[in-house]
């Protein structure tokens, strides 16, 4: 049966707190896909769908459209959608000339397991909870709704908690309701007009299981139920997600440039990284490439073919006088200018400053005097070729069948340069990756002790990583490559990111950047 589902996401989300800063509530993620995403799989793919679109709206629209092109939404700008006049009957009233049918109510933060009944009679949904208070209630009696009841109005056995699920059957007399209600209805949303259906004609009851995914408790658990199912290694940052969708793959960023730098470096990085299928300000989506993620079947001849292959990848650019000279400032920008940034950012972040403290008993200076230490001129000395930015196992992928590799997640630009980046760059990231592992960050097979007596952190690694690393040393040194300048700046790279996660994997980076900074330094003095 084709029928029409109304969602509205125009609310600002403000019990998810600092996950709805820069995302609508409806594409917060569970297990690498935004809320929407899974509340819009539960209907048939004949479902027609109202979005009633307030804040952050573009960012859903743009969504939905890389998402599902082959579905048909109708979209409805709110405004207000906060403030005096807002609410969630508003937002319902705005969309009302695209309801004027049986239709299926559903809010933005509702996912339930079971199959969701079509709107060929009026119904509505509810789960058990211990604690009623903070959700609407109906009471039920054979299989029906006999009451409905506001927040707080009534919380005895009878009553079961109403989860935001319904189908409107009586359209008519629904709408009626929300007109009655005036002023009144804004706060109480649709079971005003679902009040008023009561009124007239029966409403079925169904109990659901149900995933409450509108404030950090719920959603917590949300994401504990199908962290089981999806065990991607993704390590979420505040401005970026990355969401997997059927056969494709959305990328968002806060950064609009970042985005468009990404777009144009996947035309010039063609046959290596995937096509991508279309693009927005904020967005970008290509279609997901079959294989597997290297990290999860790393073998040593995998890892021996991955640099030959690469080799090829790193095609040298031969740069001009005027462009070696700027290619040198790109370098120095990126290793020292921003490294200085970032541990200025991470000590802001996490309450912390340059100090002595040993690290796993051993002696330690100062980060800046090790920084001072550093031979710039020799580092800052870049080796010019076709770059990925960020690449580790995780941003690979192997196609058994094809006998090839795909990169992935590459980086918009080397210092504002989307052609020509240092090869020690990819060389740093390839051994960060193979020293941190997202599988033991995500499993926290990590551990960092900070106070003034010292610091103490250990980190668990497979064998195989451990094999691959001395590998690469002896790759590196056999092509001509300094080992000693890729440990150097893969200690810069865990000092560059420790201010943009999470604590308390913040802190190990920090450490282990200055911890290797300083193994290096020493080794390179004797």
């Amino acid at each position: 049966m084709s029928y029409r589902v109304v969602i509205p996401t125009a609310g600002i989300g403000s019990r998810l707190e600092k996950l709805t800063k820069h995302l609508n509530k409806s594409l917060v993620s569970i297990s690498h896909q935004p809320i929407l995403s899974h509340i819009i799989e539960q209907f048939p793919k004949t479902c027609e769908f109202v979005i009633a679109l307030g804040y952050k709206g573009t960012l859903v629209k743009d969504f939905l459209g890389m998402a599902y092109p082959d579905r048909i939404f109708y979209f409805v700008n709110v405004d207000p959608y906060e403030g005096k006049g807002s609410g969630l009957s508003y937002s319902l009233l705005c969309c009302k000339k695209y309801l004027q049918q049986p239709f299926v109510f559903t809010s933005c933060d509702t996912i339930v397991k079971e199959p969701i009944p079509n709107p060929n009679h009026n119904w509505m949904g509810y789960a058990y909870s211990k604690d009623l208070s903070p959700y609407r209630t109906i009471e039920v009696s054979a299989e029906h709704v006999i009451d409905i009841q506001e927040k707080g109005e009534d919380d005895s056995k009878d009553h079961q908690a109403y989860i935001g699920l319904a189908g409107v059957h009586d359209y008519l007399n629904f709408w009626e309701g929300m007109k009655k209600g005036k002023k009144t209805a804004i706060d109480r949303g649709e079971t005003w007009g679902l009040i008023e259906v009561l009124k007239k004609n029966k409403i079925k009851s169904y109990k659901f299981t149900w995933l409450d995914t509108g404030n950090l408790k719920a959603l917590a658990q949300a994401n504990k139920t199908y962290k089981k199912i999806n065990k991607l290694n993704i390590l979420e940052k505040e401005n970026e997600s990355i969401w997997f969708v059927g056969d494709r793959v959305i990328k968002f960023s806060t950064d609009s440039q970042f985005i468009q730098n990404r777009f144009q470096r996947a035309n010039k990085l063609k046959s290596f990284v995937p096509e991508i299928l279309d693009n927005k300000k904020n967005m970008y989506c290509y279609n997901k490439v079959q294989g597997h993620v290297l990290s999860s079947i790393i073998t040593l001849p995998l890892f021996n073919r991955l640099l030959e292959h690469c080799q090829k990848f790193w095609k040298k650019s031969e740069l001009k006088f005027n462009e070696k000279k700027i290619f040198k400032k790109s370098c120095q920008d990126f290793y020292y200018d921003k490294t200085i940034k970032r541990i200025q950012l991470f000590y802001k972040n996490f309450d912390k400053k340059d100090g002595t403290e040993s690290i796993n008993n051993q002696k330690m200076p100062t980060l800046s005097s090790l920084l001072k230490s550093i031979d710039w001129q020799h580092l800052t000395n870049g080796y010019p070729v076709r770059f990925h930015g960020d690449l580790h196992f995780e941003n690979i992928l192997w196609q058994s069948k094809k006998k090839k590799f795909i990169f992935i997640d590459w980086r918009q630009d080397f210092s504002g340069n989307l052609e020509v980046g240092d090869i020690y760059y990819d060389l740093a990231k390839l051994l960060h990756g193979l020293i941190v592992s997202h599988d033991s960050i995500v499993k926290n097979y990590f551990s960092i002790e900070w106070n003034h007596r010292g610091i103490s952190f250990d980190l668990q690694r497979k064998k195989i990583l451990i094999d691959c690393e001395k590998k690469f040393n002896k790759w590196c040194i056999e092509n001509n490559y300094s080992f000693s300048k890729v440990r150097i700046l893969t200690a810069l790279i865990y000092l560059n990111i420790a201010a943009l996660h999470h604590y308390p994997y913040s802190l190990l980076l920090y450490t282990l950047g200055k911890f290797t900074l300083a193994e290096e330094l020493k080794n390179t003095c004797h």
